[in-house]
């Protein structure tokens, strides 16, 4: 099979279920930015694999690839697909426990962090923004065509997963959490 169809040279591409729409339609940036979130999230994990002891959060962020893909899955949904697939129930629920778990793991702050430090815990801000932007392309699609609430759910909780994973990393690696001082 070949990589390319020319089928998009006009400016269209297919949905599940084979829905023609224009590249530009909001449920294609939707599933783009998850795409472009993946991306993102496979570099961190590249740069956390040499540090034995972030192997835990190398397994979560395999995981949590694998749940994107299904995001982004649902969202390129068109009005004929038949075939749906589903995000796993307990996504937001796993989401919530790593998230509280690395809570309790850090010193509370009640100011802004600055991004910074340290490459790993840059590139878990990067993914934070990009998850950010991801949420809302997601909930610019879900005014205009039926979205999976669990994906939007999954969206919001997983940017938070990205902060505290930042936080966590700057302790493991001793660098100084810069907070905003306005």
């Amino acid at each position: 099979m070949k990589v390319y169809t020319r089928t998009g040279d006009e400016g269209t591409t297919s949905l599940v279920g084979g829905e023609r729409v224009p590249k530009y339609d909001p449920r294609v940036e939707a599933y783009g930015t998850v795409d472009e979130l993946m991306a993102f999230t496979a570099l961190l994990g590249d740069n956390l694999r040499p540090d034995s002891a972030s192997a835990g959060q190398v397994e979560e962020l395999n995981r949590i690839l694998c749940r994107l893909m299904t995001v982004a899955a649902l969202l390129a949904e068109g009005e004929g697909c038949t075939k749906r697939i589903e995000l796993d129930g307990g996504a937001v629920a796993w989401l919530e426990e790593r998230i509280d778990a690395m809570q309790a793991a850090v010193p509370a702050v009640t100011r802004f962090t600055i991004p910074g430090g340290h490459a790993a815990v840059s590139l878990c801000h990067v993914c934070r923004t990009v998850c950010r932007r991801a949420e809302r392309a997601a909930l610019r699609a879900a005014q205009q065509h039926p979205t999976a609430p669990e994906a939007l759910a999954f969206l919001n909780r997983l940017s938070d997963y990205f902060y505290l994973l930042g936080r966590l990393l700057t302790a493991r690696y001793r660098v100084e959490e810069t907070l905003w001082n306005p």
